[in-house]
């Protein structure tokens, strides 16, 4: 289908009932406002998930073959592969191209674990087509894909467990941002089984079981569902490469700054290629395979600045480096905090747990990353974005006037926050000295 993983099986999809499942969340707090129901909200899973494919198929049309064929694309349907390093064969039709790019995307790892794939579990790939509730649902994985599904299915009213091999969920992010979502994820009753090797899965009657162990122990939880979100795996079987002089590997297909490949007619774009397996950093990317591929450019993918988000509640989103990456890069790095506790919106809306984190180049403004944890994190980290884009240090977003009342006003606190780095004892006393000046 076209559309990509993001529209079928991705993005679209698991927004469309991350939604849904924050209505229920929503609906059980209203007590916490002053709303009184009467009696408890019930979900129909099946209406959700039908709500979500209504709505993926209206967004759809945007990647449809009549759009395409409309703009004078022509659209070949089959197993496609190289016969050489300028040709392509799919479904009988031979190709020949002076520019080809490839951006077959990438796909959810199955563990080698023994009974794993006898059980069938799910993935991305087919988590959304069910159309009932699974009463227990188990997780393997505490990665984006794994939270985010945890926590929905929970607030859809599925008993949720987490094993994981890490010793946190979102082993890739701040750790402090991490808790933030651990505590949540605790107080919404899903339970975490973390350092835990899985050794085997087994079917017992309707149960798939998963058998771990922990600190030495041998553990096991039943689910009548199991869901896989470990990671992905570039597509890169099945495309003769070979014949076409394109290296690749485990990582996928090798590139250079400017997403050539080994073969210089042959550019890629997105999963099959890429460290971040994002939608929005695949469309980054074929913007510049665009550009170099057709109107002879040089734009470089290692100039992107990518920001990414988990969609849990609260979000969490991050762009550039992590206090940690900048001490392995050698440059000194300060970091300034600003809890969401401290904003009067977050406090009305009663969404106090989160956090905005900056890390700048010592004794200079310069954004080298940005951490924020809030309910519309993903909405807010663009203005960061924004700012390292355009190179606009910290001391410029303390001038950036926001609506009041608004979460956004954090990112001008993180500004204030900078300037009084800039107070140092010298210039304290400087402008005591200044002000007992004026006053005489």
């Amino acid at each position: 289908m076209l559309g990509g993983d993001c529209l079928n099986v991705g993005c679209v999809p698991s927004k469309g009932i991350i939604r849904a499942a924050r209505v229920a969340a929503e609906v059980r707090n209203a007590g916490e406002f002053g709303i009184r129901l009467a009696g408890s909200p019930t979900v129909d899973f099946g209406a959700a998930m039908e709500r979500m494919r209504r709505l993926r198929a209206s967004i759809a049309t945007n990647d449809s073959v009549e759009r395409l064929a409309k703009l004078g694309v022509d659209v070949y349907f089959g197993q496609a592969r190289f016969t050489g390093r300028d040709t392509i064969e799919v479904d009988g039709h031979q190709l020949k191209f002076n520019a080809a790019v490839l951006a077959t995307g990438a796909r959810a790892i199955i563990l080698p674990v023994p009974g794993l794939a006898e059980v069938n579990p799910l993935t991305n790939e087919n988590l959304f087509t069910l159309t009932a509730l699974p009463p227990r649902l188990t997780v393997i994985g505490a990665g984006p894909i794994g939270c985010e599904m945890a926590q929905t299915f929970r607030r859809f009213g599925s008993e949720v467990s987490i094993v994981s091999l890490d010793p946190r969920i979102m082993p890739r992010e701040d750790p402090d941002a991490a808790a933030v979502v651990q505590r949540q994820f605790e107080l919404e009753g899903i339970r975490l089984y973390l350092n835990a090797k899985v050794k085997t899965v087994e079917r017992r009657g309707q149960e798939k079981v998963i058998i771990f162990e922990r600190e030495g122990k041998e553990e096991s939880v039943a689910g009548d569902e199991m869901l896989i979100g470990v990671g992905r795996a570039p597509n890169v079987e099945g495309l003769n490469l070979e014949a076409a002089g394109v290296a690749y590997g485990k990582q996928g297909v090798t590139v250079d700054e400017r997403l050539r490949t080994t073969n210089r007619r042959v550019f890629a774009a997105g999963d099959i290629c890429s460290v971040y397996k994002f939608t929005h950093a695949a469309d980054a990317m074929a913007r510049i395979v665009l550009r170099n591929a057709l109107f002879f450019g040089r734009s470089r993918a290692t100039d992107l600045i990518i920001p990414w988000c988990t969609y849990t509640e609260p979000e969490v989103a991050h762009v550039g480096m992590y206090e940690a990456d900048a001490k392995r890069a050698g440059l000194p790095v300060t970091t300034l905090d600003v809890p969401l506790a401290d904003l009067d919106r977050a406090i009305l809306d009663g969404q106090t747990s989160g956090f905005a984190r900056l890390h700048l180049k010592t004794g200079t403004d310069r954004i080298l990353g940005a951490t924020i944890v809030a309910a519309h994190a993903g909405e807010m980290i663009g203005k960061l974005v924004l700012a390292m884009k355009a190179g606009v240090g910290a001391a410029t977003l303390s001038s950036v006037i926001h609506p009041y009342p608004t979460q956004a006003e954090v990112i001008r606190k993180l500004g204030d926050s900078y300037m009084r780095t800039r107070l140092t004892p010298r210039v304290k006393k400087i402008m005591a000295a200044l002000l007992r000046w004026r006053r005489s």
